[in-house]
């Protein structure tokens, strides 16, 4: 007999599913943020939402019970793992080489205020009377801004490349690693330390140190073997698989040696940043990433008790403006003297202002501690989550004052995240044939990158200092990573067919006017491909055979001119064979268009182009156009 199942073990996972799938596609079409929707549920199906109706009115009791999350504790461990996978994420993006260009914002913006709010927050609560620990463990808390809210409503507005991105994500992650030592001092202020003081501290800095050294050490050996391992199998389950145990495995290896899990995730992603594998396993974390910081911003939502607010509005809302004005008028301060202007500072202020995850983290532990009583942690912790359930307004009011100020010069911020070398070509397959056209760009000094999911090849070419990574270039989240919206163009050199047939398809699908060259097997597939969207189609069959007949009749005695004019006929003349089989296809002018002269699509208009149908071209061959085609030869032969 089968045994019955415990639907209550399945409550929490269908409530944040229905979160996802429901509330927040209704915040979108609002376009209103969903950070603020997942913390809304929170409020709502928590112990100070419809769960207090469960005890006021026990008629309804059990119905409302099967809807509430009474115990937030429950969501805990998988909320944490959200922040876990955010931090995890973000070193992928960011990278050890980047890390090391941003040191100035980071150990210098950001360090200085960390200590600067500590100092000011602490000075505030001594002069109301708490003793020096209580003090400082609320300085510590309210130094702290939320990673995974202000990075989540940044990244939805698409600010995470401005100035206010750069400078927000400098401090964010200072804060981050700065989460250790205070952890660290935390304990020793306690009573349960290592030993007496400074002893205490020392040791356990040293544990962190060696924990942290362990850990960038069997990153470098293991990680890439592992993913090539699990790459040849050509699995995405095994792919998923590997991410997950990196990620988790690196976060408990990182607990277990005293140090926080979102740093050790931190690390293994700035680790993974500098591998082929950086981009694949970005697309195939994200998902998991984005659902359970959505389960965070639940936890917050469940811990926020609005009834507090009402019960003692003068102590709440004094706190939170104290928090807020203390904290945005350092970084705003700090942000100009570090070169930035004023409307970045005061636009980084209005995000960072409020408190963080770690906010919780610190003051709970200072109440296990015995640093801080009870009594001064419940509304601490109600002025931090209801600051963060505010961050996105915050950062709509930055934007409008921003445009108040719109004619202000904004001076270039001193140390920015690298971004890309300028818009790029993408070669999809880096066979023979993507070797060949990644050659052919770089003698012209054209910026490319390319992707194949051959993990063997990808570590042959990078071996040789080629900008290859291996993917699945048919995923859309892929495409999207590459930054594909600002891509000069698309060359699609894969065999597989479909493969083929489907990215192009795609591609054209998220971007109307780009560039899309692609291999095809023969005529029908190429004439196919212009139908799916590609701007020019190459058959390989058909360029072959001219290529043969070419090199047969030179060697034969026939005269090198009449041979040239006879093949190019013959290229036109199947050229037009091609489009008669796509009669409403759309074949962009491609023969004025130089490469190098292509620019982003932002600072472009995206006039559709109509190629003129006076000589047809495509189908031809690298470097084989001759009197009928649009270039010049003195073009080709100059390099542009």
């Amino acid at each position: 007999m089968e045994a019955s199942v415990d639907l209550s073990a399945f409550k929490v996972a269908l409530i944040v599913l229905c979160a996802a799938a429901v509330v927040i596609p209704l915040f979108h079409r609002r376009r209103l943020s969903p950070v603020l929707g997942f913390m809304l549920v929170g409020v709502i199906v928590g112990p100070f939402g419809l769960g207090r109706l469960s005890h006021s009115l026990p008629w309804i009791g059990p119905w409302i019970g099967a809807v509430t999350i009474t115990d937030p504790d429950a969501i805990a461990p998988v909320a944490h793992l959200g922040v876990v996978l955010l931090l995890f994420v973000i070193g992928l993006e960011l990278s050890l080489e980047r890390l090391w260009l941003m040191r100035r914002l980071v150990f210098g913006l950001g360090a200085l205020q960390v200590v600067i709010s500590t100092a000011l927050l602490a000075g505030v609560a001594l002069l109301a009377g708490l003793g020096a620990p209580a003090s400082i463990v609320l300085g510590l808390a309210g130094a702290m801004s939320s990673t995974a809210v202000v990075i989540g409503v940044l990244a939805e507005e698409k600010r995470l490349g401005t100035q206010v991105g750069r400078a927000s994500f400098a401090i964010l992650l200072c804060q981050d690693l700065a989460v250790v030592p205070i952890l660290f001092v935390l304990g020793t202020l306690g009573a349960g330390t290592h030993g007496s003081g400074l002893a205490g501290f020392g040791l356990a800095v040293g544990q962190a140190v060696a924990a942290v050294a362990a850990i960038v050490a069997l990153g470098r050996l293991g990680l890439r073997p592992l993913f090539r391992s699990v790459a040849r199998t050509r699995s995405p389950e095994l792919f998923m698989s590997a991410c997950l145990l990196v990620v988790i495995g690196t976060a408990l290896a990182s607990e277990a040696a005293g140090v926080p899990m979102a740093l050790g995730a931190l690390i293994a992603g700035l680790l993974l940043a500098g591998t082929e594998y950086r981009r694949q396993v970005q697309v195939t974390i994200e998902p998991f990433k984005g659902l359970l910081v959505g389960v965070f911003l639940i936890s917050v939502g469940l811990g926020l008790d609005l009834g507090e607010v009402v019960a003692e509005p003068a102590i709440i809302l004094g706190a939170t403006a104290i928090l807020m004005l203390l904290n945005l008028g350092i970084i705003a301060v700090l942000a100009r003297c570090f070169g930035l202007s004023w409307v970045t500072g005061v636009q980084t202020g209005l995000l960072l202002a409020p408190g963080g995850e770690f906010s919780f983290v610190i003051l709970s532990i200072a109440v296990t501690e015995m640093l801080l009583p009870e009594k001064l942690a419940e509304p601490a912790l109600v002025v931090a989550a209801l600051t963060m359930a505010a961050i996105p307004m915050f950062s709509a009011l930055g934007k409008r004052l921003a445009r108040v100020a719109a004619t202000q010069a904004v001076p270039a911020a001193p140390e920015p995240l690298p971004a890309s070398d300028g818009p790029r070509v993408i070669i999809a397959g880096f066979g023979r044939v993507g070797q060949t056209v990644a050659a052919m760009l770089d003698v012209h000094a054209v910026p490319y990158l390319a992707i194949d999911h051959d993990a063997d090849r990808v570590t042959r070419q990078r071996t040789l200092g080629k900008p290859v990574y291996y993917g699945d270039m048919t995923q859309i989240a892929l495409l999207r990573s590459l930054d594909l919206n600002e891509a000069r163009a698309l060359v699609v050199t894969m065999d597989e067919r479909g493969a083929v047939d489907d990215l192009v398809a795609a591609a054209r699908a998220e971007r109307a006017d780009l560039l899309i060259v692609a291999r095809a097997r023969d005529a029908a597939h190429a004439a196919h491909l212009y139908r799916v969207g590609a701007s020019d189609a190459v058959p390989e069959t058909i360029e072959a055979s001219l290529q043969l007949s070419e090199a047969v009749l030179v060697d034969v005695g026939a005269p090198m001119g009449p041979v040239i004019a006879s093949i190019h006929e013959k290229r036109a003349e199947i050229q037009a064979n091609i489009k008669a089989l796509a009669p409403h296809a759309e074949v962009r002018e491609l023969g004025r268009r130089r490469l190098r002269d292509t620019k982003p699509r932002a600072e472009r208009h995206t006039e559709p182009r109509v190629r003129q149908d006076t000589e047809p071209h495509a189908g031809h061959g690298a470097g084989s156009r001759g009197e009928g085609d649009t270039i010049p030869r003195a073009e080709i032969a100059s390099g542009e």
